[in-house]
């Protein structure tokens, strides 16, 4: 009996959907690469609920005939390639001919389109594969795509869909990859009934602050270098815009995004030692290479490439960024002290008569009642990473006094100011060690605390205890703050506006992607709240199937450690004990919430070992 068969193109074009069409995100994304390479120069997104009811792509490209239109629905149709050597020569989006059957299978398709050379236009049906009906009609040239139901013939496909905001904030995320790459493209996404953004043509800069906001348009660092392997050109962003999370990173080569985790530690080695070990920059950057050095034939969704000189791009790439910094003084150089120096220094000049002949040689004036020992040497201060004066999150605990920045180099610091000749009448209690870490004696060794991560967690179960009874206080600003969001961010923000009241922000959302902040959380002075609140919203787009526990359990973790005790910060010790003792009043003090230690012990006996 023979087993072996060809299963129908129905289900052939199901299987293949699976790879293709995830979710309606998947959808955008294949009809609006199809425009692309239709040369559209107009092209319009309209979504209903996210795209479960219905999705539409209209353009102004070229259209297709009817026969055209007919063929486009069928497995690996195409008209970008005809032959396999086609692979390497690649300049558009699209090339396999999966994408439209895969969707005619899983969904209700209408199509109108029409080419310039014909007077009538084609209007096409399918369902789940099948064409229902195909007739003229009068439309204007280019195509039209309606995508209706998707999903509706595998349930099961359906019901792992996340919820509207999560699947809306996918199909921003897709768009975002392709206008960036196309801003001569005018682009107008509208879900709903509400346009979430209208593009008109511009140079790249203009785009990223169209889509992104001016703010991170500012902080970004022009980067072009052009080689016979590789073209690359873009921005990356200036030291001072780096951020654990929310990050704006984008790689294109031939004008197609790309993920690579190669260059990715490329442009990270080039921000080395400029920006803290656990934070990241933003950045935009375009490869222009020839199509033969590169394989897009990868994986359906066409976002990992395979480099021909992936080493030697790596290279160019590292030392592209790292002349952009130079040349823009991002790199921070020496700053000598120039107080009491004088604004004009005189140039001697031997023809001017009213000077002598031989200059008088410079005396040194010394004061012999000098003694340096006699004043208390005053304490360093180092302005924040915002600007400004840094103060002790310990404020919010009553009884705790403002600490002081310290040098990191300093071994060892016994709380409060000891002078050469003057010495503590006791000894502390409790020592912090290069302003990191606190030492405490227990009975069996000397334990370690990090003064950071056990703020983290103190503050994370406070906001979580507060939480349940009512929400966090609010400190209002004197004038509102104006943030711009990505159309993303702007659908994250709309489903957690809520929790984020609750959480002590007071923001109203005025519409085009920009948000009023009219409050921000008590005791969060100084801390850039802008910068808070894109963390969050990258938090929240983490979420996945989180309950909304869970979510309060983010926010609280991001928001603890925004104010926690930074890392080389002095503290009293009427500071460190009072952080000790909440540490230790909390359920799980040896670690953080999310799985980091807190403390370490180091035996009585490894002590004792050390000195014989």
């Amino acid at each position: 009996m023979d087993l072996i068969h060809l299963l129908p193109d129905s289900v052939a074009n199901q299987i293949a959907a699976g790879e293709v069409i995830q979710r309606p995100a998947s959808v955008v994304k294949e009809l609006v690469e199809n425009a692309v390479d239709a040369g559209a120069h107009h092209i319009d997104i309209v979504a209903l609920d996210a795209g479960r009811t219905s999705l539409q792509v209209i353009d102004d490209g070229k259209g297709m005939s009817e026969t055209d239109a007919r063929m486009a629905f069928e497995r690996h149709a195409t008209s970008k390639i005809q032959q396999a050597a086609d692979l390497f020569t690649l300049t558009t989006m699209g090339f396999r001919g999966e994408a439209l059957p895969s969707i005619a299978s899983v969904a209700q398709v209408e199509l109108t389109t029409r080419t310039a050379d014909e007077d009538l236009g084609t209007h096409l049906v399918l369902e789940g594969s099948r064409i229902i009906t195909q007739e003229p009609t009068a439309c204007a040239v280019g195509a039209n795509f309606l995508i209706k139901n998707l999903f509706f013939n595998v349930p099961a496909r359906r019901k792992f869909l996340k919820s509207n905001q999560t699947e809306l904030a996918n199909i921003s995320t897709e768009l975002e990859r392709i206008v960036l790459v196309h801003p001569d493209i005018a682009f107008t996404f509208t879900h709903n009934g509400t346009i979430l953004f209208s593009l008109t043509p511009s140079n790249l800069k203009q785009r990223i602050a169209n889509v992104f906001g001016t703010r991170l348009a500012d902080n970004l660092l022009p980067v072009e270098v052009e080689t016979p392997m590789v073209s690359i050109c873009g921005f990356v962003g200036k030291p001072e815009a780096s951020r654990k999370r929310g990050l704006q990173q984008f790689f294109f080569v031939n004008n197609r995004y790309m993920r690579h985790p190669y260059f990715h530690r490329a442009v990270q080695e080039a921000f080395a030692r400029l920006i803290p070990a656990d934070e990241q920059v933003p950045y935009f950057l375009y490869f222009d290479v020839p199509p033969a050095e590169i394989d897009v034939n990868i994986h359906p969704t066409k976002t990992e490439i395979k480099f021909e000189n992936e080493m030697a791009i790596w290279q160019i790439l590292l030392a592209a960024i790292r002349e952009a910094l130079g040349r823009f003084n991002a790199i921070p150089s020496m700053d000598f002290d120039t107080e009491g120096r004088p604004d004009d220094i005189p140039v001697y000049n031997p023809l001017d008569p009213t000077l002598p002949r031989t200059p008088a040689p410079p005396t040194v004036h010394v004061d012999p009642t000098y003694n340096p020992f006699n004043s208390a040497p005053q304490e360093p201060s180092f302005p924040s990473r915002q600007g400004g004066s840094v103060s002790s999150p310990l404020e919010t605990v009553p009884g705790h006094a403002r600490a002081q920045q310290v040098p990191r180099d300093w071994e060892l610091l016994y709380a409060g100011a000891v002078t050469p000749d003057a010495a503590p009448e006791a000894p502390p209690s409790l020592l912090q060690y290069r302003a990191t870490y606190l030492l405490a004696p227990a009975e069996d060794g000397l334990l370690l605390i990090d003064q950071h991560r056990a703020h983290i967690r103190v503050l994370y179960d406070r906001y979580m205890t507060q939480l349940q009874s009512a929400p966090l206080p609010s400190q209002r600003y004197l004038f509102p703050e104006v943030m711009e969001l990505s159309p993303a961010s702007a659908a994250i923000f709309a489903a957690i506006a809520p929790q984020l009241q609750r959480f002590g922000f007071d923001v109203n959302d005025l519409g085009g992607g920009a948000i009023s902040i009219i409050g921000y959380p008590s005791g969060f002075e100084g801390i850039d709240i802008q910068r808070l609140l894109t963390e969050l919203l990258a938090a929240a787009a983490d979420r996945g199937t989180l309950t909304a526990e869970q979510l309060f359990g983010k926010f609280a973790l991001t928001m603890a450690r925004a104010a926690a005790i930074p890392t080389g910060q002095i503290l009293t010790q009427q500071e460190m004990q009072s952080l000790v003792a909440q540490l230790h009043a909390t359920q799980t003090p040896n670690y953080t919430p999310d799985g980091h230690p807190i403390t370490a012990l180091i035996p009585q006996d490894h002590i004792t070992q050390l000195f014989k």
